[in-house]
């Protein structure tokens, strides 16, 4: 069991490693070249910039009771069909019960934006999701590592 990050804009990192290093659990985080990470804990992936590159690699890295932490409900999905759990940066758990409306709905906004039809913009982030993301992402680890037993 491991931890895979669609790292590029994740907000929530210093939480992940935080949390991975109390349950011992490896971290791989994917970034593409226009961004730089470094952290001597978990192993860092640079894959080459491109429209869903380091999408493409990390589900090509998931197996079965990984956790990914993802904000891309199309990746989300590709996860789930792989029998692995996925969360995105606030802590909503995708699941196969959810993942199917949160597509329709992404796909909905975007033909309201190609129609000049303007959208609701993402809150800015505070404490509280970082709160809900810590609560949930641990919850999540608890119950891989018993699925990993």
């Amino acid at each position: 069991m491991k931890i895979l990050v669609d790292a590029d804009a994740c907000p929530v990192k210093d939480i992940i490693i935080k949390i991975a290093k109390q349950y011992n659990i490896e971290v791989i985080m994917f970034i593409d070249t226009s961004h730089i990470l470094y952290d001597d804990y978990c192993k860092i992936i640079t894959v080459d910039k491109g429209k869903d590159s380091a999408d493409i690699y990390l589900i090509n890295k998931v197996e079965k009771n990984d956790i990914v932490v993802t904000q891309d409900y199309g990746l989300a999905s590709l996860v789930l069909s792989k029998k692995a759990y996925v969360i995105n940066q606030n802590g909503l758990i995708y699941t196969n019960d959810n993942i199917d409306s949160l597509l329709l709905s992404r796909h909905l906004s975007q033909k309201l934006r190609q129609a000049g039809i303007k959208t609701k913009n993402a809150k800015k982030r505070n404490t509280n999701d970082n709160a809900a993301f810590e609560k949930k992402f641990t919850y999540l680890c608890n119950i891989a590592l018993k699925q990993n037993c």
